[in-house]
């Protein structure tokens, strides 16, 4: 019969994948990612205090683990190539493209801003949980979230600058709907 710990593991596995993937940026290193960290967490779990944040503690275990392979890798592996065909979807043409800009954008963002907004967004998990995972102070996990819904808004948005925070997201969508205004404009004259 599994135990409380073996049986919260189990339930952990597809949103530690997710994890991974979100660190890895590849399927099979995240799947050898999630495999390392459940074998360690088996190998640890006389240490896991229960009633504290199993979560939290796993997340913290994928990611050290992580830490440590891209340490061992350091010469041969540029974390920040994204692999090619990463989107397996068929979208249209415009869904595509606009995908292709958001990993774009994605892959722009601090790696800690990334980690922290992908365990928000779609771990959905707490900022005191994020804080807890990654070693960080509440705070520190809310603004690093933050500033990548921040960056990510002004990049997809059309905003040049460096730094989202400069411009006003106000104008970039005016900006946005002008551009879309001129090319249905376009797109109408064209018509026979």
């Amino acid at each position: 019969m599994p135990s409380e710990f073996h049986t919260d593991l189990i339930a952990m596995l597809p949103q530690l994948r997710i994890q991974a993937l979100a660190l890895a940026r590849n399927r099979a290193a995240a799947d050898d990612l999630v495999q390392d960290a459940a074998m360690n967490a088996l190998a640890a779990q006389d240490s896991f205090t229960p009633g504290t944040n199993f979560r939290a503690w796993m997340y913290r275990i994928l990611r050290n683990r992580f830490i440590s392979e891209l340490r061992k890798r350091r010469e041969i592996v540029d974390i920040d190539d994204a692999p090619p065909a990463s989107i397996a979807i068929q979208a249209v043409h415009e869904d595509r493209l606009a995908l292709q800009e958001l990993q774009r954008a994605l892959s722009d963002l601090l790696p800690v801003q990334r980690e922290a907004l992908f365990m928000v967004v779609l771990q959905g998990m707490s900022y005191g949980e994020v804080g807890a995972a990654t070693g960080c102070a509440v705070g520190t996990a809310k603004s690093r979230v933050f500033r990548a819904r921040r960056f990510l808004a002004a990049r997809l948005l059309g905003e040049t600058s460096q730094d989202p925070g400069i411009g006003s997201s106000h104008a970039a969508v005016e900006r946005m709907l002008r551009a879309r205004a001129r090319t249905a404009e376009l797109q109408d004259d064209s018509a026979p």
